[in-house]
C-alpha cells in the first residue's frame, strides 16, 4: 500500500523567503515568498502525499505537529541556515508520533549526508542529490537499504547508499500545477519585482555555468543544464493560464533559463500565442535577436546576476561573463522595454573595499530597475566552501542571526567580515536614492493604485529590516 507522505518546507523565521525555491536561505529586505517547486515536483510522484509550505501559509510548529500525526512519511526541506531549527522540529515530531518515518531533503543534507545525521538525531534518512523517485520509491515501501541517493540509520550506524543518477528525461515528471492547487494559496507568494499574484514553475534543472558560489547546481541540480521540451513547457503553461486565472505574471525559475538561446525563443514563440506576460531568470550574454524574439512574445522582466563591477572577481568566482558583456546586455534590455532585476553580491574573494565602491558605481552606470545586494555566503557543498576553508577566510560557521538576517562569514586581509556587512545597506542608499530609481519608483506608484500601495509596504518593510540590521550588528 502507499505509504502518506508530508513534503514540508518548515516554519522558520519570520520574514523567510521559502528555502525550498530559493537560492536565498535568509530573510528579506521586504516580504518575499518563493514556491516551493522542488517540493511540489516530489509530491506530484506521490499520489497519497500533501504540501505544506509553512513560511508562506503562516503555520506553526504546533500545528505542524498535528497534521503529521495523519501521515506516514514526513520530508522536510532543510538549509544550511535553517538546520538546527529544522532538527529540533524533527525531534518534536518523533516524540509526538514515534512511528512516523522523517526524512531530509536540500543541497545541505546532500553536501553533509552523514553529519546531518548525526546531528539530527530523530531523522531516519536524509536524500543526497535529486529525491524525486528516491522518496516515490520509499513512499512505495522500498526497503532503505534499497534506496540510491540516501543515508540512513541501521543498528546504530550511519549507512550512505551509492548514488542516484541525475533524471534524463525530464518530459516524465508529473506536472506541479494540481500539487499548486490542492495545497497552496498563490496569493500568499510575492517578489519584489514580480506582479502579484504571481506563478513559479521550473522548465528544468541544472546550470552550465561555473560559478564557485552557486549552491543549487552544486549539489542537487548538476551542471548539465537538463530542459523539459518547449511542447511540454507551452502545454503546462496553457494548463496554468486556466487553471490560475488571477496570476498576472509567470516566472521560469530555471537557474538560468536562457542556457539554450533557441529553445528559449521556442518557448517565448509558444507562450505568445498563449498571451501570457512572463519573466525569467537569465544570464548577461544573450543576443540582442533573443531578447527581442521573447520581448516580442510577452517577456516582462529578466533576472539576471551581476555579482560584481570588476571584472577579476568576476574571474575568481568563474562567472564567465564579463563587464563588457553586462554591459551590453543591459543596453539591448533598455532598448527593448525589457526591464532587469540585477543581483549583486559583496565579499567574494578579491573583494576589498575599492572593488565594493567599483561595484556600486557599475549598479549606478548600467542601472536595473531594480537590485538585490547580498552577502557572498559560503554554502557546505560549493567550491567557495572549499576556498574559504583552505584559506581561512571562514569567520563563522553562522551564515545568519538568530532572527534569520543574512551576515558576513567571510573576510580578508584587507576586508573585514563587519565592513562587508555594512557595505550592503550603503550599496542599497547609494543605488536608489539618486533621481532615475526614486522617478521609476513614484511612475509606477501613479500609474497603479494598488502597486502604489504595494510599494509602500515594501518601503516600510525594507527601513524597518535595515533597523534590524543595524541593532544586531551593534549587539
Amino acid at each position: 500500500m502507499e505509504k502518506r507522505v508530508l513534503f514540508l518546507n518548515p516554519p522558520s523565521y519570520e520574514g523567510f523567503d521559502g528555502g525550498a525555491g530559493s537560492r536565498y536561505q535568509a530573510r528579506r529586505e521586504v516580504t518575499s515568498f518563493w514556491y516551493p517547486t522542488w517540493l511540489a515536483q516530489a509530491a506530484a510522484l506521490c499520489p497519497e502525499s500533501k504540501l505544506i509550505d509553512a513560511p508562506s501559509h503562516d503555520i506553526s510548529p504546533e500545528q505542524v505537529i498535528k497534521i503529521a500525526k495523519d501521515f506516514d512519511i514526513i520530508v522536510i526541506f532543510t538549509s544550511t541556515p535553517g538546520f538546527k531549527n529544522d532538527a529540533l522540529l524533527a525531534s518534536n515530531l518523533k516524540d509526538s508520533c514515534p512511528r512516523i518515518l522523517i526524512g531530509m531533503i536540500g543541497p545541505h543534507t546532500t553536501a553533509l549526508p552523514e553529519k546531518s545525521l548525526a546531528e539530527a538525531k530523530a531523522v531516519d534518512f536524509v536524500a543526497i542529490g535529486e529525491f524525486d523517485y528516491t522518496i516515490k520509491e520509499i513512499a512505495k515501501g522500498a526497503n532503505l537499504s534499497e534506496v540510491r541517493g540516501i543515508a540512513y540509520r541501521k543498528n546504530g550506524d550511519i549507512v550512505v547508499n551509492p548514488r542516484r543518477e541525475w533524471i534524463k528525461d525530464m518530459d516524465a515528471l508529473p506536472s506541479v500545477l494540481d500539487v499548486y492547487k490542492r495545497d497552496l494559496r498563490i496569493e500568499n507568494y510575492f517578489i519584489g519585482y514580480l506582479l502579484h499574484p504571481y506563478l513559479s514553475l521550473y522548465t528544468g534543472r541544472g546550470c552550465p555555468g561555473r560559478c564557485t558560489f552557486c549552491l543549487w547546481p552544486q549539489t542537487i541540480a548538476g551542471r548539465k543544464y537538463r530542459k523539459r521540451s518547449p511542447q511540454k513547457v507551452i502545454e503546462e503553461m496553457e494548463r496554468a493560464k486556466d487553471m490560475f486565472p488571477q496570476v498576472k505574471e509567470f516566472f521560469f525559475d530555471d537557474d538560468t533559463f536562457t542556457a539554450d538561446f533557441k529553445r528559449a525563443e521556442e518557448i517565448a514563440k509558444g507562450l505568445g500565442n498563449l498571451g501570457i506576460t512572463w519573466s525569467c531568470s537569465s544570464r548577461a550574454n544573450v543576443p540582442e535577436k533573443t531578447l527581442a524574439i521573447m520581448k516580442e512574445n510577452g517577456l516582462r522582466l529578466v533576472m539576471v546576476g551581476v555579482e560584481s563591477g570588476n571584472d577579476q572577481i568576476l574571474k575568481n568566482i568563474k562567472k564567465g561573463i564579463t563587464t563588457s558583456q553586462i554591459r551590453r546586455f543591459m543596453k539591448s534590455c533598455r532598448k527593448l522595454g525589457i526591464m532587469t532585476h540585477a543581483t549583486f553580491v559583496l565579499g567574494f574573494p578579491g573583494e576589498t573595499k575599492e572593488t565594493i565602491e567599483q561595484t556600486i558605481r557599475f549598479a549606478q552606470e548600467i542601472d536595473p530597475d531594480t537590485i538585490q545586494v547580498s552577502i557572498a555566503t559560503p554554502y557546505p557543498g560549493t567550491e567557495l566552501y572549499e576556498e574559504a576553508v583552505k584559506n581561512g577566510w571562514l569567520v563563522s560557521s553562522e551564515l545568519v542571526t538568530d532572527s534569520g538576517i543574512q551576515q558576513a562569514a567571510l573576510e580578508y586581509e584587507n576586508l573585514s567580515a563587519q565592513e562587508i556587512f555594512d557595505y550592503v545597506e550603503v550599496f542599497y542608499n547609494r543605488f536608489y536614492f539618486r533621481p532615475k530609481p526614486i522617478l521609476r519608483i513614484i511612475k509606477t506608484m501613479m500609474m497603479d493604485l494598488d502597486m502604489c500601495k504595494r510599494r509602500l509596504r515594501e518601503a516600510k518593510e525594507f527601513f524597518e529590516f535595515m533597523r534590524q540590521r543595524k541593532k544586531g550588528r551593534k549587539a
